[in-house]
């Protein structure tokens, strides 16, 4: 699955790496370069603080009479440093984990259940789902689909139900099946209101009381495709759910990727998976080597 990655990066990677293509063939000077790249790096999403820092550790890194493939190893360098900050992989290894997906409507977090049901099944582990979005019938509908496409379990309550006691219920449940991933799609967030935040820590309270050490994990789903205000929604966020990782949808059906830079610089958060496509199997753990690859190629 990694190794589709850099293909899967083609779209988000290439306006921005068609504009760098095009500075490092102007035979333009290193000042120039730069000058223009941090025009293309605010464009593709980035973000005016990742790429002020960008430009000043390239200003750092080279030398004014470097040619132009300096300038391109030095930006793939410093990307991959920047975005390999903080450990990206998933703390399930030990006992029964729990694992949170956490985000505002439509940002695709049944789906990435249901792709992380699909890669964890695919490895020999017992899973059972919870549909803890218990405000719209359609959400645990369609949890309940991908749960008969897996053949998973999928714990659900009654429209309106206290999505805390339908996750306590879920975690009795996978306790007494001696399962050993439980997989939990929270309700889309607005992520201003506070009163559904709130709501938030009490599943985490539950499922922490019920389990000690969990939820192991709680991944903020995030939409790529919607750029800068990603970050307006992960900061609120942070606030309020102790998020431990990202999971980015839809990359590859954006061109302006480089929201991945700006949300990683920002939010001192490591990108953990992204979703490639519609598919349960289209899942990745996010690579920083392939990713800058793919943008600098």
């Amino acid at each position: 699955m990694l190794g589709n990655l850099k293909q899967k990066f083609s779209a988000t990677a290439r306006t921005l790496r068609e504009r760098l293509d095009d500075l490092l063939k102007s035979g333009k000077n290193r000042d120039q370069i730069l000058g223009e790249l941090e025009e293309a790096l605010i464009l593709s999403d980035v973000g005016v603080p990742a790429t002020e820092k960008i430009i000043r550790a390239l200003r750092e890194r080279t030398r004014k009479d470097d040619p132009a493939p300096a300038v391109r190893d030095a930006l793939r360098e410093e990307l991959v440093r920047l975005l390999s900050r903080y450990p990206a992989g998933l703390a399930v290894d030990a006992g029964p984990a729990v694992i949170m997906l956490v985000g505002v409507n439509g940002g695709g977090k049944t789906t990435s259940v249901a792709k992380l049901a699909h890669y964890f099944k695919d490895r020999g582990k017992k899973i059972q789902l919870v549909a803890a979005d218990t405000f719209r019938a359609a959400a645990q509908e369609q949890l309940s689909v991908w749960g008969r496409r897996l053949g998973l379990p999928v714990i659900r309550g009654q429209y309106g139900a206290d999505p805390a006691a339908v996750v306590f219920d879920a975690v009795q449940s996978f306790k007494a099946h001696g399962s050993d991933v439980l997989l939990v799609d929270t309700a889309g967030r607005v992520h201003t209101n506070a009163n559904l935040m709130n709501e938030l820590e009490k599943i985490k309270r539950v499922i922490a009381r019920e389990i000690p050490g969990a939820p192991q994990e709680i991944l903020l789903v995030l939409d790529s495709t919607i750029g800068q205000n990603a970050i307006v929604q992960a900061r609120e966020f942070l606030k309020f759910t102790g998020i431990t990782g990202i999971f980015l949808t839809k990359l590859d059906g954006t061109a302006r990727g480089g929201s991945v830079i700006g949300i990683a610089d920002e939010l001192c958060l490591p990108i953990k998976l992204v979703g490639v496509g519609e598919q349960a199997e289209d899942l990745a753990f996010f690579s920083p080597d392939q990713f800058a690859a793919a943008l600098i190629s």
